[in-house]
């Protein structure tokens, strides 16, 4: 952990928070943005694969949702992460992802993680590269969805970034 990081709580996101992490989404004008009533809902439903970062008043500064996969109950896929832009560039992206893995495979047995990233999106390939790095584990890439899926476009294909296995490195 960094001095940077040291006033800060990384913890489970609870109802109170959905509106925090809506913002921050939309804010960072890079994330796709699901309804405020979704985040709601992730925050109660999926509060156990998600993570929230506080600041030292206990404001939501940053996040990570995630679920566990019905048909691969040993993976995580981590949804979204974003962090608000004044505590951007401080590694606490990097921080709340691993706080949560090491939380899920301690409490859930979880043995991979998956997340998908479009390509160009730098910050999210650096930040799932380099975390397969910190672990020791290994990635995996292939495109989940490709553009011509999107009745929506246009739309780029999203990569999927498979990531395992995954310890406890508390």
């Amino acid at each position: 952990m960094t001095a940077a990081q040291a006033d800060l709580q990384i913890d489970r996101p609870e109802v109170t928070d959905g509106a925090a992490l809506w913002r921050i989404a939309r804010d960072s004008k890079v994330l796709d943005l699901n309804s405020s009533y979704s985040y709601l809902l992730w925050c109660r439903d999926f509060a156990a694969t998600s993570a929230v970062a506080r600041d030292e008043s206990g404001e939501a500064i940053g996040f990570v949702t995630g679920y566990v996969r019905p048909d691969r109950p040993r993976t995580l896929l981590v949804w979204q992460v974003a962090v608000d832009e004044a505590y951007r560039g401080r590694g606490l992206a990097a921080a709340l992802l691993d706080g949560l893995v090491a939380r899920t495979v301690a409490e859930q047995g979880l043995t991979t993680m998956e997340t998908t990233i479009t390509p160009g999106n730098t910050a999210s390939e650096r930040l799932f590269t380099s975390f397969a790095e910190r672990h020791g584990a290994r990635l995996e890439r292939t495109v989940l969805f490709d553009t011509a899926l999107f009745p929506d476009g246009p739309h780029d294909p999203e990569v999927l970034y498979r990531i395992g296995p995954l310890t406890d490195a508390r």
